[in-house]
């Protein structure tokens, strides 16, 4: 047990660090870590949003179906899934250094046959390798991270990844249709391969060196029972938003499938000594309040980004540059904000700074609620700056109060339950406003009228989230007063 991330108290019972001080300067070796695992946060970050942007005209240059290409999209996501289930595994298999680069490198290959791809279902069928790479990339990395930080320095550092998570997203779209408008459609995945080469000679250099242990098999009936069921979960929510009902049998039946999986999985994790993912995660007061407020936040941030391409191009009549350019205040906002979200997480503890940041989320998308159609084009932008500003402050501290509430060792697991938790989140939020606009027209709503609820439903979410952040606050609390007295029982969950 290390002595700069926890202190024990009575009995060896880990209690909370003391709060970090302004002297408390982060390394330079732990900025370099953060700035080479941004790398990879980005590119499986952006290469989402650009390649959703170009579905049309790859379908129309592969002469597929708009249902087929959408496989394209649909296919990364459900492979996503199953691999942040084997994740923890690799990771303690392989070392986690050595599967990040791994990963990277599957990452880039995969895009290269992406973008070579003769016909659609050799498209498809690169998708889900790269799906799985990413899946395996993006815990990874903040594994590496979480592990070089420390608990004290997590909120910070976590914010330089959270530019990546906020800003790619957001610059995507702009990116996308400049590219698609002068470039072929391949070049939406061949942008990857600087990206990934540049970040495969930086971790080589400067990645901390890990090594795997001996481990047991893996548990191939566990990462069937998790892995399928969050995919079936997440399939079938995405299918709300193309049938527009949900009670369609391709919406319902992977739901429950999905769930039926998990559950298998929870009672078989639950029985093991050494299960696939360790679920007694949740044991831990802190990571489950973080995770279960992270659950909602990101509900609230994914359905926020895709409503809003839709708000603007459907409600303002914006083409898709200009819907894309109209998109960057939401993440300038992100990115100016986020570095200042991760210091005041570490000073005064990611509950408290969550649930004012998910307040002002709330706050900033309520008023789209009740603005008209042609409401004035400066006031949106300020909104959107002021919500990209609040999602600093929303979502990325849940995620560094989850990793710093557990254990070294406990991290792999830990990465990959918060992903599963935000994905599955976001799913939720998406599907809520798909259902909510596909079912305007039923209702005799118009168009303005269903965008109205669909971010006032967000906003619900965000107001949820920050609800279940005034849990996490209570807890980090309760461990920083059992700290301060010596007793036993408190987590790290700073």
């Amino acid at each position: 047990m290390r002595s700069d991330t926890q202190t024990s108290g009575i009995g060896g019972v880990p209690v909370a660090a003391p709060a970090p001080t302004a002297s408390d300067k982060i390394p330079a070796h732990v900025w370099r870590t953060a700035g080479v695992v941004v790398f990879g946060a980005v590119m499986g970050m952006l290469d989402t949003s650009l390649v959703n942007i170009g579905l049309r005209t790859i379908g129309n240059d592969l002469g597929a179906s708009l249902a087929t290409i959408q496989w394209v999209a649909s296919a990364y996501l459900l492979a996503l899934g199953v691999s942040l289930t084997v994740c923890g595994w690799l990771a303690r298999r392989v070392g986690v250094t050595r599967l990040w680069l791994g990963a990277l490198v599957a990452f880039t290959l995969t895009s290269v046959a992406c973008a070579f791809a003769p016909t659609a279902g050799w498209l498809i069928g690169m998708r889900v390798l790269q799906g799985l790479a990413a899946g395996l990339m993006i815990p990874a990395g903040q594994t590496i991270l979480g592990q070089a930080a420390g608990p004290q320095r997590m909120g910070r550092v976590m914010g330089v990844v959270g530019i990546a998570v906020v800003g790619a997203p957001a610059i995507g779209p702009t990116i996308g249709g400049l590219m698609l408008a002068h470039w072929s459609w391949e070049w939406l995945f061949l942008i990857n391969i600087p990206f990934g080469l540049i970040g495969l000679a930086l971790g080589l250099r400067y990645l901390p060196e890990s090594s795997g242990m001996p481990m047991q098999r893996l548990d191939v009936l566990g990462v069937v029972l998790a892995g399928g069921g969050v995919s079936a979960v997440v399939y079938g929510l995405s299918e709300i938003g193309t049938t527009g009902s949900v009670t369609s049998l391709s919406v319902w039946l992977p739901v429950v499938l999905g769930l039926a999986g998990l559950a298998g999985f929870l009672t078989r994790a639950l029985r093991s000594e050494r299960p696939l993912l360790d679920v007694r995660l949740f044991a831990i007061p802190g990571f489950r309040a973080a995770t279960t407020a992270g659950f909602f936040a990101g509900g609230a941030m994914f359905g926020v980004m895709v409503l809003l391409p839709l708000y603007f191009q459907v409600l303002h009549g914006t083409g898709l540059i200009r819907t894309g350019v109209d998109l960057l205040s939401y993440g300038v906002g992100g990115i100016v904000m986020l570095p200042l979200g991760g210091r005041l997480t570490d000073r005064f503890g990611g509950g408290r700074v969550a649930v004012v940041g998910n307040l002002a989320i709330a706050a900033a998308v309520l008023p789209l609620a009740f603005l008209p159609a042609d409401a004035n084009g400066i006031l949106i932008q300020f909104l959107l700056f002021v919500a990209g500003m609040a999602t600093g402050v929303g979502a990325m501290p849940l995620v560094s109060s989850a990793y710093a509430a557990v254990r070294r060792e406990q991290l792999p697991d830990a990465t990959a339950f918060v992903n599963i938790m935000q994905r599955v989140g976001g799913a939720v939020g998406v599907a809520l406003a798909a259902v909510i606009l596909s079912r305007a027209a039923a209702f005799g709503w118009s168009p303005a009228a269903a965008y109205h609820l669909a971010f006032a439903a967000l906003a619900g979410l965000s107001l949820t989230a920050s609800a279940a952040s005034l849990v996490l606050r209570n807890q980090q609390r309760r461990a920083s007063r059992l700290a301060a007295t010596g007793g036993a029982g408190a987590t790290l969950d700073r």
